[in-house]
């Protein structure tokens, strides 16, 4: 079931199923901000990534020695949620634990996500509840697909990435046949901005542990519309387009938590970036989308 909300500036709507925004338009001309899920491309608009963000090595993991599995970015995304509060410029969804989610996560969680509209911004808030008696371990992260180019007629080569701090970084190459990361770095953002071709993306994501920016924008050389995602406290982003080309979108995504390293052989506990959630305590994340039109 899709829920909407509108303030005059922007329009929303979100699926209770993965609690996935679907769009984001401006009212005034109707510009569609966010991509539309066209299957040709990718089928997914923006996912939640949970309990785990990317690929664990070959599927697998361990908590206390004992072997579970997760598909890539886990099950919140493709899950369905409950919807707990609506209001004019809010809704709110829940995914709770079941039997079921113990099979392959063997922790008993509640996770709340919101949307807010403000003027022009979209805010996301999520809240990781342990209600279980030991300590949860997970990830949690965006995978928002944002058109790129925005404007109509323009293409992908006239759009740029601009960072609100300059930048000097490096991405951890992706391994192609396991999805996991490996333990390279390749140079790639020199200054406050990036520009954008799809040869980029030849190797998958572009995936950052040293990015110090908590605003990243896709703007163009041709005209002045822009979506910015700001996201503050997240050590992890990843940079993506399908690597074939040709897809009208780009997707920022602000990560606690990455895949597997394509060497990790340990517990759960131990893997890179994990997030750790004491028994009865809660942890709050949140991002926003930034309209210039």
């Amino acid at each position: 079931m899709l829920y909407t909300l509108e303030n005059g500036i922007l329009k929303i709507t979100v699926n209770d199923y993965g609690a996935e925004l679907k769009s984001i338009t401006g009212i005034s001309d109707g510009t569609d901000y966010l991509f539309d899920g066209n299957p040709q491309w990718w089928k997914y608009t923006s996912p939640v990534l949970f309990p785990i963000v990317g690929k664990l090595v070959n599927g697998k993991y361990r908590i206390d020695g004992k072997e579970y599995n997760l598909p890539g970015h886990g099950f919140g995304r493709i899950s369905n949620y409950n919807c707990i509060r609506q209001a004019d410029d809010e809704v709110v969804f829940a995914l709770d634990w079941s039997n079921e989610t113990l099979k392959s996560y063997p922790f008993k969680f509640r996770l709340e996500i919101a949307y807010i509209l403000h003027e022009n911004r979209v805010e996301i808030i999520w809240t990781v509840k342990n209600v279980d008696d030991k300590i949860m371990y997970f990830s949690i992260g965006a995978h928002p697909a944002l058109k790129c180019p925005i404007v109509a007629g323009e293409k992908f080569e006239d759009c740029y990435l601009k960072f609100n701090v300059s930048e000097k970084c490096s991405r951890i190459p992706i391994d192609m046949k396991s999805g996991a990361l490996t333990h390279k770095r390749i140079p790639t953002i020199d200054g406050k901005e990036l520009d954008l071709n799809y040869e980029l993306f030849k190797g998958d994501a572009l995936v950052f542990d040293d990015l110090k920016s908590d605003e990243v924008s896709i703007c163009s050389r041709k005209s002045s519309k822009s979506i910015t995602l700001k996201a503050k406290g997240f050590p992890f982003w990843g940079i993506w387009t399908p690597d074939k080309g040709g897809a009208p979108f780009l997707c920022i995504e602000p990560w606690h938590g990455h895949a597997d390293f394509i060497d990790f052989k340990g517990e759960f506990s131990e893997k890179d970036g994990i997030r750790s959630l004491p028994a009865g305590e809660s942890f709050d994340a949140g991002y926003s989308f930034i309209i210039q039109e």
